[in-house]
C-alpha cells in the first residue's frame, strides 16, 4: 500500500494543530488557576533571540496551511498575525484546521514532483519537489513549531506531558 501525499499531509497537520490547540487550552487554565494573566504566557521565550509562544502558533499554522495549498497550486490563505490573546489563538488554530481539512485527495495527491519555490527570511529561495517539501520542509517545521509551543508552556509549570503532544492514540478514520 502507497501512502499519499493527502494522507501524509492533511491528517498530519490537522492532528498537529489540534493537540496543539489543546496544549494552548491547558496553557491558559492553568494560568486562571493561578490567579495570573493567561496572556503573559504568550510571550515566554526559553531564549532571548527567538519567537514567543505566541508567534510559534503563527508560524505553525502558516507553515501548515500554506503547505497544503502551495502542493494544491492554489493561493494560501492569508492570515495576519495579529492574534493577542488565547482566544485569537484559538480561532486561528480553527480557521487553519477547517481549510487544511477542505482539501481533497485529488487536489493534493499526484504533487510529489510538483515545483514548489520558497523564499524564506533565513535562507533566501529554496527549491523543492513536493514530496520533499512535504516530508522535508512542512512537516520537521510544524513539529518544531509545535514542540517548541509544548516546551515553553510546559516549562511555565503547565501540567502537560507527551500524551497532550500527541494526542489521541486512535487513529483517524
Amino acid at each position: 500500500m502507497t501512502l499519499s501525499m493527502h494522507q501524509a499531509s492533511v491528517p498530519v497537520l490537522v492532528r498537529a494543530l489540534s493537540n496543539l490547540r489543546e496544549v494552548l487550552r491547558k496553557g491558559e487554565a492553568h494560568a486562571v488557576a493561578a490567579g495570573y494573566d493567561p496572556a503573559l504566557l504568550l510571550q515566554l521565550r526559553i531564549a532571548p533571540d527567538m519567537f514567543p509562544l505566541l508567534r510559534q502558533v503563527q508560524i505553525a499554522t502558516d507553515m501548515a496551511k500554506n503547505a497544503c495549498a502551495r502542493l494544491a497550486g492554489v493561493e494560501p490563505l492569508a492570515f495576519a498575525d495579529d492574534e493577542a490573546s488565547f482566544h485569537e489563538l484559538y480561532a486561528r488554530l480553527d480557521r487553519a484546521i477547517e481549510y487544511i481539512g477542505g482539501f481533497t485527495a485529488q487536489q493534493l495527491d499526484g504533487s510529489e514532483g510538483k515545483a514548489i519555490t520558497l523564499q524564506t527570511r533565513t535562507d533566501g529561495e529554496l527549491k523543492f519537489d513536493g514530496q520533499s517539501y512535504l516530508l522535508h520542509y512542512v512537516l520537521p517545521n510544524v513539529l518544531f513549531h509545535c514542540t517548541t509551543s509544548y516546551a515553553l508552556l510546559r516549562g511555565a509549570g503547565v501540567a502537560i506531558g507527551k500524551k497532550d503532544f500527541l494526542g489521541s492514540a486512535r487513529r483517524p478514520a
